[in-house]
C-alpha cells in the first residue's frame, strides 16, 4: 500500500489535534483536600462508572462509538475495563493478539497505526482508539491490567507483571483519562507480591494516575493496601450475595454501607467506593441461573447507600453488558439471554445518573455522613441511610417507610422539605418545618421495596 508523506503528516496532524482535544475535556483527578472525595482540576467529580469489562476486545470501533456514546448521555463518567482478561486468549474483535506467545511481558505490537491496514492496526491500537475515543467524551477508564486469576492461575510471574506494568505505564501515562485498578476480582493475599510490584510501579512511572486496587467480592482494598503509597483510594466489591447467601464470618450480606464505613475508620483517610455492587439482571449468587435476578431497584438502593455512607461516586454494572454479549457468542455467562445493545437500555443504567445529580446539586465537599439525623433505624431494607452538608440533608428510604428525623442538624430555625425520586430524578414539594425536635416525614405511595425515596431538607 503506497502512502506519500503528505497524507501521513496530515493524518499526524488530525490525531495530534484529537487527542489534545481529549486530554482537555477530562482534566487531571486527584484526592481533594479532606481526603475523601475525588476532584477534577480542584473541582468538584462524582464518579459514575459503568462495568465494561470486556470492552477491548468484544468491540468493534463502530460498536465502541455506540456505547461510549450511550453511556456519555446518561452521565457515566467512568468506564471499568479489562486489558487482560484471560491471557490464554487475549485476542481481540479484529483477530488481533495482545502478546507474543501469550507471555505477558511480550506485548505484540506493529509499526504505524492505521485502521485501514490489517499489518499496522494492532491490538493495542485499538485500545488507543477506545482510550481517545472516551475522552472525547469526557469519560475515563479505569483499566484493570491484568485480572487477577491470571496471577493466581500462574499464567504469569512478578518479573513479567513488571516489565508489561511499564509498557502500559508508557503507552497510557500521557493520555488524560486513564485510572488503574490494579487487582482485579482477587484478594490481596493471592499472589500479594505481585500487586505490590505493579501498584508501586504505576505510582513510580506514572505518578499523575490515580491507583487503587479492585478486590474478591465482600471485600475492601483496605484489608491489605489501605497504608500502601501507591494506593489513592480504596475500592470494595459488595458483590453480587443476597442476606441469605452470605455465609462470611462477617455476614454484611448487603449492607455495603458498611464497608464504607469500615474504609473510612482506618488512617490514614483515603476516599472510598463500591466498584462492583449487584449486577443488574444477574442471578443472586451469581451462579444459580433460576435464582431471583437483581433488579434496576438493588441497583439504586446500592448506590444510595454507599454513596450517603460516605463514598465518593458509584459504578453500576448490567449482566449482559459486561460481557458484551454479542449474536454468534453462544450461551451469556451468568444466565445473560440478551446482546448488550439491547441492555444497554435496561432501566437501572438511565436512573443512576439522578443519584450524581443529587449529590452534584449540593455544595460537594463539605458533605458527610450522618446517621444521627435518624431517630427510627431500621435493618436490612428497611435501614435508612443520611448525609448532609451544612445547609441540607438526604435522607434514603429503599422500602419508602415513614421516617423519624431528629432535627437541629443543620443551620437555620426553618427547614424546607421536598421528596426526591430515584427512578426519575424528580422533585415533589414537601412542607416547611421547625429545625427542633423530632419530626415524623411520610414518603409518597405504599411501604414496599423498591418504593424508595430521599428525603430531602434545605435550610430557610
Amino acid at each position: 500500500m503506497k502512502v506519500t508523506y503528505s497524507y501521513l503528516l496530515s493524518l499526524l496532524l488530525v490525531l495530534t489535534s484529537a487527542t489534545n482535544l481529549a486530554a482537555q475535556t477530562v482534566g487531571k483527578l486527584s484526592v481533594s483536600a479532606n481526603r475523601r472525595f475525588i476532584q477534577r482540576d480542584g473541582k468538584p467529580f462524582f464518579w459514575l462508572g459503568d462495568t465494561g469489562w470486556l470492552l477491548f476486545v468484544k468491540l468493534d470501533r463502530e460498536a465502541v462509538d455506540n456505547y461510549l456514546e450511550d453511556r456519555h448521555q446518561k452521565g457515566f463518567n467512568v468506564i471499568q475495563v479489562m486489558v487482560v482478561h484471560d491471557l490464554r486468549k487475549a485476542v481481540n474483535v479484529y483477530g488481533d493478539s495482545a502478546f507474543v506467545n501469550n507471555d505477558l511481558s511480550k506485548p505484540l505490537t506493529t509499526p504505524g497505526a492505521s485502521f485501514a491496514s490489517k499489518q499496522q492496526y494492532d491490538f493495542w491500537d485499538h485500545v488507543d482508539y477506545v482510550v481517545n475515543k472516551a475522552a472525547s467524551k469526557g469519560i475515563y477508564l479505569g483499566m484493570v491490567p491484568v485480572w487477577g486469576s491470571n496471577i493466581k492461575g500462574g499464567l504469569a510471574n512478578r518479573e513479567q507483571a513488571a516489565i508489561y506494568t511499564k509498557f502500559l505505564v508508557n503507552r497510557y501515562k500521557r493520555s488524560g483519562n486513564i485510572i488503574w485498578l490494579n487487582g482485579g476480582d482477587i484478594k490481596g493475599s493471592d499472589s500479594a507480591a505481585v500487586w505490590k510490584t505493579i501498584g508501586t510501579t504505576l505510582k513510580k512511572h506514572d505518578p499523575n494516575h490515580l491507583v487503587t486496587f479492585h478486590p474478591r467480592g465482600r471485600s475492601s482494598s483496605s484489608e491489605w493496601f489501605h497504608n500502601e503509597n501507591w494506593l489513592d483510594f480504596d475500592m470494595f466489591q459488595s458483590g453480587h450475595k443476597s442476606y441469605a447467601q452470605d455465609t462470611t464470618d462477617i455476614r454484611i450480606g448487603e449492607d455495603n454501607w458498611r464497608y464504607v464505613r469500615t474504609d473510612f475508620g482506618k488512617l490514614p483517610k483515603k476516599p472510598s467506593i463500591d466498584g462492583e455492587p449487584s449486577y443488574e439482571k444477574i442471578p443472586q449468587g451469581l451462579h444459580d441461573t433460576l435464582a431471583p435476578l437483581w433488579t434496576d431497584a438493588d441497583v439504586r438502593r446500592y448506590g444510595y447507600w454507599s454513596v450517603f455512607a460516605g463514598g465518593f461516586g458509584y459504578t453500576y454494572g448490567d449482566n449482559t453488558v459486561m460481557q458484551f454479549r454479542r449474536p454468534g457468542d453462544g450461551p451469556g455467562a451468568y444466565g445473560a439471554k440478551d446482546y448488550w445493545y439491547q441492555a444497554i437500555h435496561d432501566p437501572g443504567s438511565s436512573q443512576v445518573q439522578w443519584l450524581k445529580k443529587l449529590i452534584l446539586g449540593k455544595p460537594f465537599f463539605e458533605r458527610i455522613p450522618d446517621q444521627s439525623l435518624i431517630a427510627n433505624q431500621g435493618e436490612k431494607y428497611n435501614y435508612l441511610a443520611a448525609t448532609r452538608g451544612r445547609r441540607y440533608a438526604f435522607v434514603y428510604s429503599y422500602t419508602g417507610r415513614t421516617m423519624k428525623i431528629n432535627m437541629g442538624k443543620i443551620a437555620g430555625t426553618r427547614v424546607k422539605t421536598s421528596w426526591y425520586d430515584p427512578r426519575t430524578g424528580k422533585t415533589t414539594p414537601g412542607a416547611t418545618v421547625s429545625n427542633s425536635g423530632v419530626k415524623e416525614f411520610g414518603p409518597p405511595g405504599e411501604e414496599k421495596e423498591g418504593n424508595d425515596w430521599v428525603l430531602v431538607l434545605e435550610s430557610i
